[in-house]
């Protein structure tokens, strides 16, 4: 029997309106040992080349460091795990380059340059290049011979990627285009052979396209020049530069994909950058987790190890739980993507249009996994600096490097608050499309509340039964407050952007809490409930938590837009919805800090 079931019927943010089963899910339990060998190779490679020089990394006065160890990761082939065979890469699954990126996430800066260079440097190309273009970059890319950079943000447009100003006028001869504008925060700018740049094409009369295009650019061509690396609060060892194009001549057969449609590719892109961002971070947070767990063990006050004080159990299991849940949560999506992709090449769909549509169709998750797991990692090297106390803020230490270097994931890939107005937007417009359907739930769950609660028979007592009746209750309370505050604001909800937020935190949370849950469920059917007792722990403590904060995101919404009876009802409603049995959550989680500090490591 395969590992995952019935996966092409799930669509993106259907988790939201359908049960899904523990079957229809991948777990990290499940990846090959090809896959473990793979992972493995990354972490030694950091292990070997990367942890030991950090200091000089980030002290770098030149970018010929940070080159040289993606010409190394280039020979190891972890620069083209992603490229297909015929481009002189391992064509891997998306679930596989997702192992990659999270094996490769304690590389601090280099993780970033490796990142930057393997996804929104490559994929445009791999994605939307014609055949010699592809015969051109990729094999070059993908052994690390030439290094890309992307080319999108400028000083007047951040978030907003749509209204940047540079410019490409097509030449009187029809044999180049000429582009100047400048583009900042671009990563591995100072060592890169090639270049994605976004521009709006001019037609030489003053008019310009609406939408932007996409070139690729070779650093030989001329007309680049750049500022010396930026000075930033982390990830100081990642170079990162303004890029200045000044009458920069790209011939027309470096025109990406077609004129205007560079919006689009940089949207499709940022979705795969976001979701392989949601499962690196996981990595680093990891790792951090590791460096608390040993000093823990090491460190002694009023005669015994701090470990064994309750307060740093709690602070140890909480951030194992959180980096279980979002660990679920990525490779869950990852393998949705996987299986949407075969679906689609299955169907006669090209192999790169099937990717793209195969991560657009769950954008959605995407999303999600970007904003819990930057904010996940967030919460594990504040509290793991916690546990090192006074040397924790020394550079001497490893948790100061982690605490800056993380800040940055939250503004990445489109900032946190971006990405959670999107998920609430995307599920919208999906709605509207009629490829969702959450009003006709939405209107069921307004009418559950006008009614007498159902007390009714108990239901079959079937494993994790309670558990996800309360998820169900918990899809119910978003649904109840999303589909209200529709009716209240129509076409003007864009604009209630705090709304907005308190609904993807509550979307959020249920992701991630039925993911652990599904995970757990699945690993019992395998190993049984005495191997899984731990992992049980975690999937209850954190829907433990969700509860509480869906139950915090929901009246913040509710509290915003009703009034007089509508929210008085409303928050019956949410109550009703946000019930859980209590749990010793105490003793769940020390449980769970007692494993992993009996291992010295993180064990999950």
């Amino acid at each position: 029997m395969a590992l995952v079931e019935n996966q092409a019927s799930i669509r993106g943010g259907e988790f939201l309106i359908k049960e899904t089963e523990a079957a229809q899910i991948f777990i990290p339990e499940e990846f090959t040992e090809e896959q473990r060998m793979i992972a493995d190779t990354c972490r030694d490679f950091l292990r070997t080349e990367v942890h030991p020089i950090l200091d000089e990394i980030d002290a770098a006065k030149s970018p010929d460091l940070m080159a040289s160890l993606m010409d190394k990761a280039g020979e190891l082939g972890l620069l083209g795990t992603a490229v297909p065979e015929e481009y002189g890469g391992f064509g891997m699954n998306f679930n596989t380059s997702m192992l990659v990126a999270e094996s490769l996430g304690t590389g601090h800066s280099f993780s970033v340059a490796q990142s930057a260079h393997t996804g929104i440097g490559t994929l445009p190309i791999l994605y939307y290049g014609n055949e010699e273009q592809k015969a051109k970059y990729l094999p070059k890319l993908a052994s690390g011979e030439w290094k890309a950079a992307y080319c999108l943000t400028e000083p007047d447009s951040g978030s907003d990627a749509n209204s940047g100003k540079t410019k490409a006028v097509l030449s009187e001869d029809g044999t180049h285009y000429v582009i100047n504008g400048q583009k900042m925060w671009i990563t591995n700018g100072g060592f890169a052979d090639v270049f994605i740049v976004f521009a709006k094409i001019d037609d030489g009369a003053g008019e310009t396209d609406k939408n932007l295009s996409a070139f690729i650019i070779d650093k030989d061509f001329g007309g680049i020049t750049m500022n010396e690396p930026e000075k930033k609060l982390g990830i100081k060892g990642s170079d990162t530069r303004q890029v200045f194009f000044n009458d920069c001549k790209v011939p027309v057969e470096n025109l990406l994909s077609t004129r205007g449609n560079g919006f689009k590719i940089a949207v499709n892109i940022l979705n795969i950058g976001r979701i392989k961002l949601g499962v690196a971070v996981i990595g680093g947070a990891k790792g951090s987790l590791e460096n608390a767990i040993r000093y823990a063990n090491e460190r002694k006050q009023f005669g015994i190890s701090i470990g064994r004080f309750g307060a740093i159990k709690h602070k140890i299991a909480e951030m194992a739980t959180r980096i279980y849940a979002s660990e679920t949560a990525c490779y869950r999506a990852g393998q949705n993507i996987d299986d949407a992709i075969e679906d689609l090449k299955a169907n006669g769909m090209s192999d790169a249009e099937a990717k793209l549509k195969g991560v657009e169709q769950f954008a959605i998750e995407c999303a999600i996994t970007k904003v819990h797991g930057s904010e996940v990692l967030d919460y594990v090297v504040d509290e793991s600096l916690q546990i090192y106390g006074g040397m924790g803020y020394s550079a001497d230490a490893p948790m100061e490097r982690a605490y800056r270097d993380s800040r940055i994931n939250r503004i990445f890939e489109g900032t946190n608050e971006i990405n959670r107005m999107l998920t609430v937007d995307m599920l919208l417009k999906r709605t509207m499309k009629g490829e969702l359907d959450l009003m006709g739930p939405a209107t069921a769950v307004s009418k559950e509340i006008m009614s007498i609660p159902d007390f009714g028979a108990e239901e079959e007592e079937t494993l994790f039964a309670k558990e996800k009746k309360v998820l169900k209750n918990l899809k119910k309370a978003t649904l109840m407050v999303a589909g209200a505050a529709v009716q209240k604001f129509m076409m003007k909800l864009s604009h209630e952007q705090e709304i907005l937020m308190n609904v993807a935190d509550m979307i959020i949370e249920i992701y991630a809490a039925e993911s652990a849950l599904l995970r757990v469920e699945k690993l019992i059917g395998t190993q049984g409930e005495a191997a899984t007792a731990l992992q049980k722990d975690m999937a209850l403590i954190y829907l433990h938590g969700a509860v509480d904060k869906v139950q915090s995101a929901g009246r913040s919404a509710i509290t915003s837009f009703a009034e007089g009876d509508e929210l008085r009802v409303m928050l019956m409603g949410l109550k009703r919805f946000t019930k859980i049995e209590p749990l010793n959550l105490k003793d769940a989680r020390r449980r769970v800090a007692d494993a992993l500090l009996a291992e010295n490591k993180f064990i999950f």
